[in-house]
């Protein structure tokens, strides 16, 4: 069962025609190399934007309590 395993094969384990487990290939792709590979996700087409101009904004008070606040 290991070699099938080894080879890439996914073998889902049974007791009595239930599944009760499931036993994969480990591999070594990132999640998003995956993804990618599956079409799942894109790469992105030009560079990341950066934002000029505009000034930081500086909160007044503690911004937990604002979130807190928001949360009720």
């Amino acid at each position: 069962m290991l070699d099938r395993v080894r080879a890439g094969e996914e073998v889902v384990i049974t007791e009595r025609g239930a599944p009760v487990a499931r036993l994969a290939p480990i591999y070594s792709a990132s999640l998003i190399e995956t993804l990618t590979d599956q079409g799942v996700l894109s790469r992105p087409v030009g560079g990341r934007a950066i934002a000029r101009g505009a000034e930081r904004v500086r909160p007044a008070g503690a911004v937990s309590r604002l979130v807190s606040d928001q949360r009720r």
